[in-house]
């Protein structure tokens, strides 16, 4: 269990910015142990020159035998070590569970479902999207025949991958329902491209956020998609029968591995 250490110091005047550049210098090789978790330093506002070195453990034992007897620890040490006389309290302290943000916290970012507008914006533009590929001569033919439901299906497919409510999941058969849907169809390089190309308009025509950081981010997962799509559409491309559903946000997505 992890353990909260606190080392409370007592600083003169004209030591103040000498010691702090000592723990600029000890913070390396502490931030480099395999026992630390974080650390913080911190003067107190009512009397100068009260320092308080708060130092997250991976537990107690990690920071008296592993990070005692480790090379980090001597070059910590030798940094902070014409301070040692100055500390007034030493003391390892358990984390009781009481915890909590308050109202100041800084809110989390929104999901890209969230910021683009959620199910209703996703449902306009699947919408539009799919009124261009049925006018398009060459994606019209892939989608002849198409149930009059579909854009909505994608529209719930695409705001799960988003971040909103596992709707496709629970009323489509999730990840494995929508490949099985491209299995055989032998689509093609240049069809890729100009579903993503129409897609991208559509977004354009209704409206969803043209910052770079969601464009970047709603971009790199049809590309994503899309290169799936052309995998199963392939001859040969076999059914999976279990797979995640991917999950979209604002930064890097981990390498696809099918489940089983």
């Amino acid at each position: 269990m992890a353990t909260v250490e606190y080392i409370r110091y007592r600083i003169g005047q004209d030591r103040r910015d000498a010691f702090e550049a000592a723990y600029q210098r000890a913070a390396q090789p502490l931030a480099a142990s395999e026992y630390c978790v974080d650390y913080e330093l911190t003067e107190c506002e009512e009397e100068a020159g009260v320092f308080v070195l708060r130092i997250r453990w991976t537990s107690t034992e990690g920071h008296l035998e592993g990070f005692r007897a480790s090379p980090e620890f001597k070059e910590f040490f030798a940094a902070i070590q014409p301070y040692v006389d100055d500390i007034e309290e030493m003391r390892h302290y358990r984390a009781t569970g009481v915890v909590g943000a308050g109202a100041a916290a800084e809110r989390p970012d929104p999901t890209l479902y969230e910021y683009l507008g959620g199910a209703p914006a996703l449902s306009r533009l699947t919408e539009v999207f799919y009124g261009k590929v049925l006018a398009d001569e060459l994606l019209a033919p892939v989608f002849a025949g198409m149930d009059p439901e579909h854009p909505q299906h994608v529209a719930l497919f695409l705001g799960e991958v988003f971040g909103g409510p596992p709707a496709y999941s629970a009323e489509r058969g999730g990840h494995p329902h929508m490949i099985s849907r491209h299995l055989g169809r032998a689509l093609t390089e240049p069809m890729r491209r100009r579903w993503l190309w129409l897609l991208e308009d559509a977004a354009d025509e209704v409206g969803l956020p043209t910052d770079p950081e969601f464009r970047a981010a709603f971009r790199g997962y049809l590309e994503w998609g899309t290169r799936m799509a052309l995998m199963f559409s392939a001859p040969g491309a076999q059914r999976v029968v279990h797979t995640p559903m991917p999950k979209w946000g604002w930064g890097l997505t981990p390498p696809y591995r099918p489940e089983g």
